[in-house]
């Protein structure tokens, strides 16, 4: 039996991953939930919060008291506390899911560096079907070369907290990378006033945060 635990539990995320385990795997379950200090569920039922059932595991506020409970941490959190797990997983040996976005190129290094030492899994988006989608962002890339404008639009819930999502900024690394450019230098943010034009080589991403959007990209 694998022993789960789940960062920020009373996220969106936290609250499915929690629910997902409970229902349909047979050879895990979650054994950890974790909250902010401040949050009015802490110490609740975790099964509860997510679902409404109970599963015996009461939310705590700090897992470093608990790091024999569990095997692997699924983190989809903030940044900075992702940076936290994996400096704790590194140093207890346990295995790491993170899809936290947001990540800056340093602590993403500290991610790769962490991942040599210990199994992570790292991406800005879990669905098959996004995940596929990367592939045939690639796929289009090199069919089409540098003959179209690559403009990314991306749209999710009001709640959600970095800009542009993960999964945006996945498609447009893809297809610099498929390119030959250098995504720093292609990427443009939003638009704004007079402009010259648009030059070709650069990749150009649109947010949209409204109601509850669960997420659309195109």
């Amino acid at each position: 039996m694998i022993r789960i635990a789940i960062a920020g539990a009373a996220g969106r995320m936290g609250r499915s991953l929690i629910e997902a385990f409970s229902n349909n795997f047979s050879d895990s379950k979650v054994t950890v939930a974790t909250v902010l200090d401040e949050d009015p569920s802490l110490g609740m039922d975790s099964g509860i919060l997510a679902m409404g059932v109970a599963n015996g595991v009461l939310t705590i506020a700090d897992i470093s008291g608990y790091i024999d409970d569990f095997d692997v941490l699924v983190d989809f959190t903030s940044p900075s506390a992702t940076k936290e797990h994996v400096d704790l997983c590194q140093k207890h040996h346990k295995a790491l899911v993170i899809g936290t976005t947001g990540l800056s190129d340093e602590q993403l290094k500290l991610v790769r560096d962490a991942g040599r030492q210990i199994p992570i899994v790292l991406s800005p988006n879990m669905s098959i079907g996004v995940n596929l989608c990367f592939g045939l962002v690639e796929v289009a890339a090199k069919a089409v070369g540098n003959q179209y404008d690559i403009e990314i639009v991306e749209a999710h819930h009001r709640d959600k907290k970095d800009s542009p999502s993960g999964t945006a900024l996945k498609m447009g690394q893809v297809a610099s990378e498929t390119l030959g450019r250098n995504f720093n230098e292609v990427s443009i943010f939003g638009r704004r006033g007079s402009t010259d034009g648009r030059d070709l080589s650069t990749i150009g991403f649109s947010t949209v945060r409204a109601g509850d959007i669960v997420g659309d990209h195109t």
